[in-house]
C-alpha cells in the first residue's frame, strides 16, 4: 500500500504540501514534498544511528543487507507493477533489475565479511632503531558518517532508494539519507518500505535509514549542504550534479560529492575490423545504442572511424538497423524534452549530415544518426555533449592521426571502446594510453551497455564523467567512497577498533 509519505527514522511523516507523480500510464498519485525540516529530521536521526551503527560488527551489518534484498524480493510483484507504469520501463527490464539490486547488497553482504576493505596494516614499535625509535602505528578504513544519496531517473531500482549508493554506504557503516527521484516515488516508498521492515527485524537503529520525497530543488539543496551529512552519492544530468557538487565544495567544511554526470562512451573503429566486420559491428551498436530508449549512463553514443567506402557502409548498415527501432517510451517528459533539444542542437551545428530521420512528440523517443567529418567535430565541442537518448553521431577522420586527435580531445567518459581486429594492434596500442587518460573502463570488442557488478568493475572516469575519478559507484571497490583511513599509534588494545583486535 503506497502512503505517499516520507519514511524518517521509522516513522512514516505526511507533508504540508504534496506533488503529483507523472506515471507513464495509469492514474497519477499525490506524494508529500520534502523540505529542509524534513531532511534535517532525517539527517539528525542518521547521526543518532551512526554512533551504534557504524560501530556494529560486519557480520550484523551482512544480515541487514540480506534482509534488505530478502525484503525487496518479496515485494518483487508490487515494485514491477508500480515501476513499469510509472517509468514505461518494461517488465523484463524492471525484473532484472531488481535482481541486480538485491545482488548488489548480497555482495557487499559478502564483501565486508573477509575484512580486506579495511586494508588494515600494521607497523610495529622499533624501540631501538636510530636515531630515533619507531612507535606502534596501525591503521584501519572507518565509515565516515551520514551519507546523502541522490535517487536516479534511468534506474528506479538499482541507483535509487536501496541501490548501489545505499548499499555500499550502509555496507561501510554509514547511515543513509535518500532524496528520492520523483520520476518513480511509488517504487522508492515500496523499496523503503523494504528498508524500514528489515530495519525492524534485524533491530538496527530506526535512523539508519530514510527516504525523503520531492520533486523541488529544497531537499536535494539542503541535503547536500546540511552539516551532518558526510559524502554524497549522485547520479543525474551534468546541470544538476555541478550545481550540488559546488554547493558541497562551497560549504564550510566541504565535503566529497561523488557524482556521474554524463558521458557519450566513444566507440573508435580500428580499419581492418571496419573492413572484416563492419556491419557485424554496425548491427551490434544500433542494439546498444537503442537500449532502453538509449537511457543508459554507458550508452554509446559516437562511433569514431577513418573515413573511405567501409566507414560509408558501416553507417549505410547502422541506419538499417536502427530504422527497424519503433519509438519507445522515455522515463519522463522531461528527459523526452531534452532529448529532442538534443537533436535539434546536434542537427543545426555546422557540418554534421542527417543520415536517420524520425518523428517522436510527447513521451516518445525514436532513433536519429548523424555523420560528421572529424575535422568538423574538433570545431565544434556541442557535438561531444551528451544527448541522453538514442541518437547516433559516426564521426569520420581524415586518418589515423586525426582518429588520435579526436581521442586526445575527448571529456572525461565512462567507457571507450575499441572494436578491432588483430591486425589493428599497433593502432590500438596507440589509443590505450590516451584513452587510459580519458575513461574508468576500457571495452575491446563488446559494447559498453550492461554494467557487470564485481571486484574490478568501475564505473567512473575523469569529469565529467564524474566528480571523483578515483571513485566507482559499481563494484565492491564502491565502498571506498564512504570509509576514511585512520591510524592508532601506541593504542592500548582496549581503545582500538573491534576489526584491529
Amino acid at each position: 500500500m503506497i502512503t505517499g509519505k516520507h519514511l524518517i527514522a521509522g516513522q512514516w511523516v505526511a507533508g504540508d504540501t504534496t506533488f503529483s507523480s507523472q506515471p507513464a500510464h495509469g492514474p497519477a498519485a499525490d506524494y508529500a514534498q520534502g523540505t529542509k525540516v524534513h531532511i534535517d529530521a532525517a539527517a539528525k536521526a542518521a547521526e543518532a544511528a551512526f554512533w551504534s551503527y557504524g560501530y556494529s560488527t560486519a557480520e550484523s551489518r551482512a544480515k541487514f543487507l540480506n534482509a534488505i534484498a530478502d525484503e525487496i524480493e518479496a515485494r518483487g510483484e508490487a515494485l514491477t507493477a508500480i515501476g513499469t507504469a510509472e517509468t514505461g520501463l518494461p517488465e523484463a527490464r524492471l525484473n532484472g533489475e531488481r535482481g541486480r539490486t538485491t545482488g548488489q547488497l548480497r555482495l557487499f553482504a559478502s564483501h565486508i565479511l573477509d575484512g580486506a576493505y579495511l586494508d588494515r596494516r600494521h607497523d610495529k614499535a622499533l624501540p631501538d632503531r636510530a636515531p630515533l625509535p619507531r612507535p606502534d602505528i596501525k591503521m584501519v578504513e572507518r565509515p565516515v558518517g551520514p551519507v546523502g544519496v541522490f535517487g536516479a531517473s534511468n534506474f528506479p531500482l538499482a541507483f535509487s532508494t536501496a541501490g548501489g549508493d545505499t548499499a555500499s554506504a550502509l555496507a561501510a557503516g554509514c547511515p543513509v539519507v535518500v532524496k528520492g527521484h520523483p520520476a518513480h516515488p511509488g517504487t522508492a516508498e515500496i523499496v523503503a518500505q523494504a528498508i524500514d521492515a528489515a530495519i525492524k527485524t534485524c533491530g538496527v537503529h530506526p535512523g539508519v535509514f530514510s527516504l525523503v520525497q520531492s520533486n523541488s530543488r529544497e531537499a536535494g539543496e539542503a541535503l547536500v549542504t546540511h552539516p551532518l551529512i558526510q559524502a554524497v552519492g549522485f547520479t543525474g544530468s551534468l546541470g544538476a550534479g555541478r550545481a550540488l557538487f559546488d554547493l558541497c565544495a562551497a560549504r564550510p567544511t566541504p565535503i566529497p560529492f561523488y557524482g556521474e554526470l554524463g558521458s557519450i562512451n566513444p566507440m573508435f573503429l580500428m580499419p581492418h575490423a571496419l573492413k572484416a566486420r563492419g556491419a557485424e559491428i554496425a548491427k551490434g551498436w544500433a542494439g546498444s545504442l537503442t537500449m532502453g530508449a538509449g537511457q543508459f549512463c554507458t550508452n554509446p553514443g559516437v562511433v569514431i572511424a577513418v573515413k573511405g567506402d567501409e566507414a560509408k557502409s558501416f553507417s549505410d548498415a547502422a541506419s538499417a538497423a536502427l530504422a527497424d527501432v519503433n519509438p519507445q517510451t522515455m522515463l519522463t517528459d522531461g528527459i523526452a524534452s531534452a532529448y529532442r533539444s538534443g537533436r535539434d542542437a546536434v542537427a543545426a551545428t555546422a557540418g554534421v549530415e542527417e543520415l536517420l530521420a524520425a518523428s517522436c512528440d510527447g513521451r516518445n523517443a525514436a532513433p536519429y544518426l548523424y555523420r560528421v567529418a572529424g575535422s568538423d567535430w574538433l570545431d565544434n565541442r556541442v557535438l561531444a555533449e551528451e544527448v541522453f537518448g538514442p541518437l547516433g553521431i559516426v564521426v569520420e577522420a581524415d586518418d589515423e592521426e586525426q582518429m588520435k586527435a579526436i581521442a586526445l580531445d575527448l571529456h572525461g567518459q565512462l567507457t571507450c571502446t575499441l572494436q578491432m581486429d588483430d591486425a589493428d594492434l599497433d593502432l590500438a596500442k596507440e589509443l590505450m594510453p590516451i584513452l587510459e587518460r580519458k575513461a574508468g573502463r576500457i571495452l575491446a570488442n563488446g559494447f559498453p551497455t550492461g554494467v557487470e557488478v564485481c571486484d574490478a568493475m568501475v564505473h567512473g572516469g575523469p569529469y565529467p564523467a564524474s566528480t571523483n575519478f578515483g571513485a566507482t559507484s559499481v563494484g565492491t571497490l564502491a565502498i571506498r567512497r564512504f570509509i576514511r583511513p585512520v591510524a592508532y599509534q601506541n593504542m592500548p588494545d582496549a581503545l582500538l577498533p573491534l576489526e584491529l583486535k
